[in-house]
């Protein structure tokens, strides 16, 4: 069963960052590593990845002086020791199957690469809206298109 390092940046979001960690804590595929790089926030977030890393021998609390978020990223990756990486914003949260259905999904195909739909939901209205994929297998080139409009840039 190979490993998954999950790398979170965190970063001032004390308000989310405890939902975010229990639906890592709580996925079904158990064989992760979570990784959580606070980007020197001056909230509660570093005191509240602490407090995860105490209880849960898979989480590591790393903190750094504030550099952004992608510093916080490669510093997560840097400190990665899995088969895997996932990537998770702090003020995101994931069904706790997510990870054992792409690593499913992953082995049965043997993609290089997996990704997966999302649902955004307005806190301020409770408004959701489903981003769907279909479960399709595609080429590196048609992925790169897929995933950029190279006449206007990112999607």
């Amino acid at each position: 069963m190979e490993k998954i390092s999950i790398v979170v940046p965190i970063y001032n979001v004390e308000k989310y960052v405890k939902k975010c960690i229990e639906s890592l804590i709580k996925q079904t595929y158990k064989n992760i590593e979570i990784i959580l790089v606070d980007d020197g926030s001056t909230d509660s977030s570093a005191e509240i990845i602490d407090e995860y890393a105490n209880k849960d021998s898979r989480i590591i609390a790393i903190h750094q002086k504030n550099k952004g978020v992608s510093s916080a990223r490669n510093t997560g990756l840097k400190a990665a020791r899995g088969e895997y990486i996932g990537f998770v914003d702090p003020d995101d949260y994931v069904d706790c199957q997510m990870y054992e259905v792409m690593v499913n999904k992953l082995q049965a195909s043997l993609a290089d690469l997996v990704v997966c739909g999302y649902s955004k939901i307005w806190e301020s209205s409770g408004k959701t809206e489903k981003f769907c994929l279909t479960d399709k297998i595609v080429s590196a080139k048609n992925c790169l298109n897929d995933l950029f409009d190279f006449r206007g840039g990112i999607k």
